[in-house]
Parts: C-alpha cells; sequence; structure tokens
C-alpha cells in the first residue's frame, strides 16, 4: 500500500508501508475523509488551483481484484461511499492517484519557477526546476472587441472551430504539445520540455506532459495580470491525439473551466473495459504501442483492462463539475465511439450526484463521418458551451445526443447505483433513446421532471419500481427488477400506459405491444436474479409516462 499526499509541495515524495503499517494507512486515508471544502464550493465552477485535493492522504491498493463493470466512482479505496457533496473532493483525489499511478504516469506539481509573458499574439513559458530548464511558446489569436478575454488552448492547431470559438467571444491559444512531450521517442528516451525537466526515462506518458504544458501556460496567464486574457474562464479542445490530451488537460487541472475532446478514440475518452470488446475500434495494445501517449505502467493492462483498478468514466466524473463537452464520430470504427458513450454515460452521474447534471454535454449524432471534421452539428453546442463556461453569460443546459450507430448502453456496464448526496441543491438529468439517437439535457426551456415509484419486495416473487424522467410531449422510464427471499430465474413486468401514451423503443427486455397494457420479458442475460438483487431495463415513450406503477410477475 502506498500513502501519497501534499501535492503543492514536491510529488516525490512516496512512502512505502509494510504489513505492520496497515493500520497506519487506515488512519491517513480516514484523514483524508475529514479533510473536506464546503458543499457550496464542491459544485463551484472552475477551481481557482490546479488540484483542489492536494492536501488530501490517499492510502493506495498494492492491488485490486478484476472487475468486467465499471469500477463505482462513489466507492472509496476503502470500501466505504461517499454519502455527501463535500465528500467528492478527497475521493475524486483517490481516483487522481489511481490515474495517475496505472493509466497516464505522474503529473508533478507545479514548478519551483514558471514564468512567462503573454501578449496579444503569443505567450511565452518558460520552466526550472531542481538545476533543469525548458522553454515553449503558444500562439495567440484575439476576437474582436475589448478584452480580457476567457480564452481556449487548441492543442496542435486541430480541436473545436476556431472561427466559432472567436465568434462566440473567446481568444484561441495555439499550443504545440509536440514541443512539451514528443512524439516517435521510445518510451526509456522521451523527449521534449516536459522530459528536459523530469528526465527522458519518465514513465509518464506524453497525454499527461501535454496537459502538463497547459497548466503551464494558465500559470502565465495567471501571473500576467489579467489585461489580456481571463485565468479564471480557461478552456481546452483538440482532436485526434489532440483530443486524448485535451481530455487529459481538462481531467487534471481544474482551473480548465470548459473541456472539449473530439473524436479521442482509445486512449482518450472511450472506457478501456468497452475498448476491448467493441468491434473495430483501436486496441489497447495498439493505442499503447502506437505513441507513448499512456504512461509505461498501462502497459500491463492492455490485454486485461479488467484488472485496472479505474477507468475513463472516472476520469469524466473529475472534470465534474466544470464544463464538459464531448464530441464523437460514430462513422469510424476505430474510434470507439460507443465506448466512448459508455464513459460519458456514467461520468455523467458524477455530475448528477453532484448537482452539475445540466454541466456536461456529449454528441456523436453527426452526418459527416470525416475524421476530425469541423461539424454544423457541433457549432451551436459550442457557442453555448463558450457563453455558459468562460462568459458567464448562457444557461444552456447539457444535452446528450448518442448516434444509433454507437449507442452504449450503460445498464450493461455497472452494478452500483448513484448516490443521493447531502449537501446543496441537484438537478435533474433527461435520458431520451430514439432510434436515431439518445439524449440526455437538463433544460431551462423544456419543463421536465422525475417521479420514482418504489414498492417493497415480497417473501418469494419480485417486484418492479419505476423512475421516470418526463418532458413535453414524451418520457423515458428505468424500470428496476428486484427478486424477493428467493431467486428468480425468469420475470415480466406488466405496465399499464395513461391513454394518448406509447412506446417507441426499449433495452434490456423484450416487449408485447406498444400502448396500453404493455408486458415486458427479460432478455438472455437478465432473467436470473439472486434473491434480494435486482436488474434494470428501460424504454421511452411519448405522451405521459408520470405515475406509471409497473407489476412483476416471477416465471
Amino acid at each position: 500500500m502506498t500513502i501519497r499526499s501534499g501535492r503543492s509541495q514536491s510529488r516525490s515524495t512516496v512512502v512505502v508501508l509494510a504489513v505492520a503499517g496497515l493500520a497506519l494507512a487506515g488512519a491517513m486515508t480516514a484523514a483524508a475523509k475529514t479533510t473536506t471544502a464546503p458543499a457550496a464550493d464542491v459544485v463551484a465552477a472552475a477551481a481557482g488551483v490546479e488540484d483542489d485535493g492536494a492536501d488530501c492522504r490517499v492510502a493506495l491498493p498494492g492491488s485490486t481484484p478484476a472487475n468486467s463493470k465499471l469500477p463505482d466512482p462513489f466507492k472509496r479505496i476503502d470500501g466505504t461511499r461517499v454519502t455527501s457533496k463535500s465528500d467528492w473532493r478527497c475521493r475524486r483525489a483517490e481516483t487522481r492517484e489511481l490515474a495517475e499511478r496505472y493509466v497516464y504516469g505522474d503529473k508533478p506539481a507545479k514548478p519551483a519557477s514558471v514564468t512567462g509573458t503573454v501578449t496579444s499574439s503569443a505567450i511565452t513559458v518558460n520552466v526550472s526546476e531542481n538545476g533543469r530548464s525548458a522553454s515553449f511558446s503558444a500562439r495567440v489569436e484575439l476576437p474582436s472587441g475589448s478584452g480580457p478575454f476567457p480564452a481556449v488552448v487548441v492543442l496542435g492547431g486541430l480541436g473545436a472551430d476556431t472561427a466559432t470559438i472567436k465568434a462566440a467571444g473567446a481568444a484561441v491559444i495555439n499550443y504545440d504539445p509536440i514541443a512539451v512531450g514528443r512524439e516517435g521517442t521510445a518510451r526509456g528516451n522521451k523527449q521534449g520540455a516536459f522530459y528536459s525537466i523530469y528526465g527522458s526515462s519518465s514513465s509518464t506518458g506524453l497525454l499527461m506532459a501535454w496537459a502538463w504544458g497547459v497548466s503551464r501556460i494558465i500559470d502565465v496567464v495567471e501571473q500576467s495580470g489579467g489585461t489580456i486574457l481571463k485565468a479564471d474562464a480557461m478552456g481546452v479542445t483538440g482532436c485526434s491525439r489532440y483530443g486524448k490530451g485535451a481530455f487529459a488537460s481538462g481531467v487534471f487541472d481544474q482551473r480548465v473551466a470548459l473541456t472539449m475532446p473530439i473524436e479521442s478514440g482509445s486512449a482518450g475518452v472511450p472506457a478501456f473495459r468497452a475498448v476491448a470488446g467493441e468491434s473495430g475500434a483501436q486496441p489497447l495494445s495498439s493505442a499503447y504501442g502506437e505513441q507513448p501517449w499512456l504512461g509505461d505502467a498501462f502497459g500491463s493492462f492492455t490485454g486485461n483492462p479488467n484488472s485496472l483498478p479505474v477507468d475513463t468514466h472516472q476520469m469524466v466524473g473529475m472534470v465534474a463539475p466544470r464544463g464538459l463537452l464531448i464530441m464523437e464520430n460514430p462513422h469510424v470504427d476505430w474510434l470507439g465511439a460507443r465506448s466512448g458513450s459508455v464513459a460519458a454515460l456514467a461520468g455523467a452521474e458524477v455530475y448528477k450526484a453532484l448537482g452539475a447534471g445540466d454541466n456536461i454535454t456529449y454528441w456523436s449524432d453527426v452526418q459527416d463521418g470525416t475524421h476530425c471534421a469541423s461539424r454544423t452539428e457541433w457549432r451551436t453546442p459550442l457557442q453555448q458551451n463558450i457563453q455558459k463556461h468562460l462568459l458567464k453569460t448562457g444557461s444552456a443546459a447539457g444535452t446528450f445526443r448518442i448516434s444509433s450507430r454507437k449507442a452504449g448502453n450503460l445498464a450493461e456496464w455497472r452494478d452500483w447505483q448513484t448516490p443521493t448526496l447531502s449537501g446543496g441543491t441537484t438537478t435533474t438529468t433527461t435520458t431520451t433513446t430514439t432510434s436515431t439517437s439518445t439524449s440526455t439535457s437538463t433544460s431551462t426551456s423544456t419543463t421536465t421532471s422525475t417521479t420514482t415509484t418504489t414498492t417493497t419486495p415480497p417473501a418469494g416473487g419480485c417486484t418492479a419500481s419505476a423512475s421516470v424522467n418526463q418532458w413535453t410531449g414524451g418520457f423515458v422510464a428505468t424500470i428496476r427488477v428486484t427478486a424477493g427471499s428467493a431467486p428468480v430465474n425468469g420475470w415480466t413486468v406488466t405496465v399499464a400506459l395513461p391513454a394518448g401514451s406509447s412506446v417507441t423503443n426499449a433495452w434490456n427486455a423484450n416487449r408485447s405491444g406498444n400502448s396500453g397494457t404493455v408486458q415486458f420479458t427479460n432478455v438472455s442475460f437478465n432473467g436470473s436474479i439472486a434473491a434480494g438483487q435486482s436488474t434494470e431495463f428501460g424504454f421511452q415513450g411519448t405522451g405521459a409516462g408520470s405515475g406509471i406503477s409497473p407489476a412483476c410477475a416471477a416465471r
């Protein structure tokens, strides 16, 4: 077991405990739980520091059991679950340590010296640490009008449409990540500004090195006095391998107010466990071997991602409650968009638990399959996210538009439920699945409501409970089937729909009929339920769904 703490100082302090020291590890883990921020701070926008969990003491496990399901993002390393929004700060710190240790490699804290300049056309960055120095620069493009301006860092000049960014009122910072972490090098001989400081044999991968570079740009903007660019209104974007880097940048720096990865593929947003089984998606071994993007330690998991104690949905959750706009391409199998939707859907549960469900948008419902194309479908959500999270002038709700070509099913990937966390207010997220897309939104212009009907399980047989997200003209119902004191080996759920309502789509169940009284029966993989355990299926409908009361019968 390894205990880490004190990120505000050097990240090199690692204490390895023998078995006799496990009691101390438990004590230090408990300390991490009690070092919390007020709930109001947890649901704020961008943090004022790179890592607000730097003081959380984290006891990393020596090993974890394999799990084919996505790990529970709300479950602490010690096995307990978070119960309040203020708990999330140190749970996030645990996730960060796991992600660094097993996936990306270590991201050092801010170096001893970071200096530079910001002008209307360029940013220079000079870094010194432990007697080593490195420098790099970025090009600045300002929008029309008078500053200071929010800004979006565009990795490699390839990301969200820069014309749209500037038209929305934000500056563009064109950052060349290759200057910080060079591609085409061997893992034992990495090159670039990051490795000039931390050594060419560093086990940290290029994605984290690129993210470190974004953080150093933000450092310089902070020091510049805010006359040209606003340090508290920074976004980051990139496409393809730069989408991977943009995602890592937003995950590991809480000063980034808006993270916008595009078509990031394997080693980006898509869930590692799902990628391994998605036909045509870039294999993890290929993503690991193509370039040293991921940390060296990830090589042990390319053939067995189920052994990873962390997955990318937890990285999505690490961005919460800040703005996140994920854009994916379902037309290119290699990009693993189905696995991307799985990670986004699971990570959105963290957003919802923190009361920030309207701060995440996912969009793969696009017509043009060209890789990294500038798409008209993304223009409006891009503008809305910039207005909301950078300019602070908008209030558009997040939305999920998942293409039916690559629609993941979260129910297949999790065996945990989203807790209701105490402290602060919450938001309602509406999920819509159609034959062409799946949408998740919390809208200020559309009235939405959520109702849950629950019954007590009988001594035998089964019960069913319904959670319904209702909006004008339609609804989505999630039905939970629970076995009583005896196992169930097949079930039928009967739902009497209100007059005028009809079912348009269903998942994880067979159905007979579309209106009136509709019966749903189990499919092959969810018919057997152990005593006291549950499974879920869902359906989308038109009309009213609120107040439905499903009845379950075991077969």
